[in-house]
């Protein structure tokens, strides 16, 4: 338990001593993780929460992240020629996402976006190539991201109590696996690996 008390301790007095400035890094940060997936998207979410509070930091992240995978949409829509659009098709993964965002209706793109396991980036990269419509996939992003910046928000708010009660480490444990479970379904109907 000690150790969960001196955990919680680091991550409060990081949180005060950046403030703000600690939220709006973290806002850049969620724009460039829809360039560079390797940044955790989770994290960045978390320390909007933690520093603005639920509602606030909802905004703030949903808004950031809705803005960085257009960001990473308009620069493949602009930037992949013929030629690379046939060579991106060739390769295993993101030529089945490609034909399948391809394909997608409006409803299966919004479910798609909201499912928390999603790779983002390989889908602002396929709706980016495939030319789909950029008020669709605004749309589209716009209604998905919704709970996903919520899950994540609520995820890692309850990691973080749960540094002072575990048993909430077992319920966000139980939550990330069901969604995991609905997300394995999801990609199987919608025919998305």
């Amino acid at each position: 338990m000690e150790i969960f008390e001196v955990l919680d301790n680091i991550i409060n007095n990081l949180l005060n001593l950046l403030g703000s400035w600690g939220a709006l890094l973290g806002c850049v940060f969620i724009l460039f993780e829809s360039i560079i997936p390797i940044l955790p998207l989770s994290v960045f979410i978390t320390v909007n929460f933690v520093t603005f509070g639920n509602i606030i930091g909802f905004v703030i992240s949903w808004v950031f992240t809705v803005m960085g995978c257009m960001m990473s949409y308009f620069i493949f829509k602009k930037g992949v020629s013929v030629e690379k659009l046939n060579k991106l098709k060739e390769m295993k993964g993101v030529g089945k996402i490609i034909k399948a965002v391809q394909k997608m209706s409006f409803k299966n793109l919004v479910i798609l976006i909201a499912i928390p396991f999603t790779p983002a980036f390989a889908v602002n990269i396929a709706a980016g190539i495939c030319k789909i419509d950029s008020k669709k996939y605004l749309y589209a992003l716009m209604l998905g991201k919704i709970s996903l910046v919520y899950f994540w928000g609520y995820i890692g708010v309850s990691l973080l109590e749960s540094l002072k009660n575990p048993l909430i480490l077992i319920k966000v444990f139980i939550i990330v696996f069901i969604v995991y479970i609905i997300s394995m379904i999801f990609s199987k109907k919608l025919n998305v690996k």
